[in-house]
C-alpha cells in the first residue's frame, strides 16, 4: 500500500463503529440484538417534532436548496440568540454565532482555532471523541480520569495541576457517554482555575480556553440541573466556546443543524475554516430551524412528552440493573441525570462460561453480546482503560416492550459464569 499522510496512517477508526459492524453482522444472521449502543434515536419511537418537519417541507418547496451564508443564515442566528436568551438568559451578539451542520464540524474547527500541533488539550476519559479529536490535530493529550465516586465528571483539582501550558479544555455536560452532569460547585472551580491562569499569562502567550459542549442540555431529569460557565462567572465570556444544537434535544440528528456560541474573533476564524471545509447545515434546514425555535409552545409541548419517554426508559432499565445487583450479580449503575445514556456496569471479566475464561473486556462484551443479546459500548471506546468494567447504555432506540427480555436474557447469561 502507498505511504500515506502521518495522520492518515496513524489515524484510529471509531470504537463505536467497529462494534456496530459486529453488530450488524449478528443481525445479518437472523439474531434478534438488543442493540442500546447507538447514540441516536429511532425515528419510528422518537420522531421529530411535526412541526418542524413541516417547515422543512415547505422550506424545500420554497426551493431554498442554494448554499447559506458561511456562518450561517441572519434568520436562524437571530433565533438561536433568543433561544438561548429566553432558556439560559445568556446574550450574545449576531457576530458571536456560527452555524453549522451539527456539533461535529464545529469541534473540529475550534480545534483547529485554537490548538497547534504540540499544544496541551486537557479532557476527561470517558468522553465522546476528545481522544480522536486531539489526535486528528496532533496535540499532547491530557487525560483527565473520571471515575464512578464522581459520576465520571472530572474534578477540578485535577485539572489545576495540569492546566498550565494547556491551550483547551474539553467539557461536555450532559456528558456523553455517561449521562451525568457537572455539578456547580465543580464547574465554579473549573471557571476559577481557567480565570486564574488566564491572569498569570502574558499578553504574548496564548490563553487558555474552555469549550463547553451542552448538547443534551435540555434533557435532564428530576432536580437535575444543568449549569453554564457564564451564568456562574460572565468573565468567562472572553474564553468560552458553547457547542450546541437540535441533534439531541429534537431527536434530529440527521437534520444536521448546529451552531457555537463565543468570541467574535474565534467564531470569525472558525467561520473561515468552515467556508474552507464546506461543512454549513442545508440551506431549507437552517430556515425551518430558525421559524421553529420562535414557536414556544411547540417546542415546550414536544421536549414535555420527549423527556418523559426518555425518563421512563431510564429508570426502567436502571431499576432492572438494582434488582440484578441485588440478587448477587456483578453489575451496578448510576442514577439517570440527563441525556439519553444510563452508565451502567458489567464487571465480568475474569470469570468463566465453561468453554473460555473471560480474560478481557472485550471478551465481556462479546460474550453479553452473544449470549444475552445486549449491545452497549465499553466505556474503553471513550478513552477509559482498557480492562474497565463500565458501559454506555443507549435508549434512543429502545421499545419499552423489550426491557423486560432483555433482563431475562441478561440474567441467564449471567447465571453461567463461575
Amino acid at each position: 500500500m502507498n505511504k500515506l499522510s502521518k495522520l492518515a496512517e496513524t489515524l484510529k477508526g471509531s470504537e463505536i463503529v467497529k462494534l456496530g459492524n459486529a453488530i450488524n453482522e449478528r443481525i445479518r444472521q437472523g439474531e434478534k440484538i438488543y442493540n442500546f449502543t447507538i447514540g441516536d434515536f429511532d425515528p419510528s419511537v422518537f420522531p421529530i417534532p411535526s412541526e418542524l418537519e413541516e417547515l422543512i417541507i415547505e422550506a424545500y418547496r420554497n426551493h431554498y436548496t442554494n448554499y447559506p451564508p458561511a456562518d450561517g443564515i441572519y434568520e436562524l442566528r437571530k433565533a438561536v440568540k433568543l433561544f438561548i436568551q429566553e432558556h439560559e438568559q445568556l446574550n450574545f451578539e449576531m457576530n458571536e454565532i456560527l452555524i453549522a451542520s451539527g456539533g461535529r464540524p464545529l469541534i473540529y474547527t475550534l480545534f483547529k482555532t485554537i490548538a497547534d500541533p504540540g499544544d496541551k488539550v486537557i479532557y476527561a476519559v470517558p468522553s465522546w471523541n476528545n481522544n480522536h479529536y486531539s489526535s486528528m490535530n496532533g496535540v499532547e493529550h491530557c487525560m483527565v480520569e473520571a471515575t464512578p465516586e464522581n459520576n465520571f465528571m472530572p474534578h477540578a483539582g485535577d485539572i489545576a495541576r495540569n492546566i498550565k501550558g494547556a491551550v483547551l479544555v474539553c467539557l461536555c455536560t450532559p456528558q456523553n457517554p455517561t449521562g451525568t452532569t457537572l455539578q456547580k460547585e465543580e464547574l465554579e472551580k473549573i471557571c476559577d482555575i481557567i480565570l486564574q491562569e488566564n491572569a498569570s499569562r502574558s499578553a504574548t502567550e496564548k490563553k487558555v480556553y474552555l469549550m463547553f459542549d451542552q448538547m443534551y442540555w435540555k434533557l435532564t431529569y428530576g432536580n437535575t440541573v444543568h449549569y453554564n460557565p457564564l451564568s456562574l462567572r460572565p468573565e468567562m465570556k472572553h474564553c468560552t466556546i458553547f457547542i450546541d444544537g437540535i441533534s439531541k434535544v429534537f431527536a434530529a440528528t440527521g437534520v444536521r443543524v448546529g451552531w457555537a456560541l463565543g468570541p467574535s474573533d474565534v467564531i470569525a476564524k472558525m467561520k473561515a475554516l468552515l467556508s474552507h471545509v464546506g461543512a454549513w447545515a442545508p440551506m431549507a434546514e437552517q430556515k425551518a430551524v430558525a421559524s421553529f425555535l420562535m414557536q414556544k409552545d411547540a417546542v415546550n409541548k414536544y421536549l414535555e412528552k420527549f423527556k418523559a419517554s426518555l425518563e421512563e426508559r431510564l429508570h426502567k432499565i436502571y431499576e432492572g440493573f438494582v434488582k440484578l445487583k441485588q440478587k448477587g450479580f456483578p453489575v451496578d449503575a448510576i442514577t439517570p441525570q440527563a441525556a439519553i445514556y444510563l452508565t451502567i456496569k458489567i464487571d465480568i471479566r475474569g470469570k468463566s462460561n465453561g468453554n473460555k475464561i473471560l480474560t478481557t473486556q472485550y471478551d465481556a462484551t462479546d460474550y453479553i453480546l452473544g449470549e444475552a443479546k445486549l449491545a452497549v459500548v465499553p466505556f474503553y471506546a471513550f478513552g477509559a482503560e482498557s480492562n474497565s468494567p463500565w458501559y454506555r447504555l443507549s435508549v434512543g432506540t429502545c421499545h419499552l416492550e423489550e426491557i423486560d427480555p432483555v433482563f431475562e436474557q441478561l440474567e441467564a447469561a449471567l447465571q453461567k459464569l463461575r
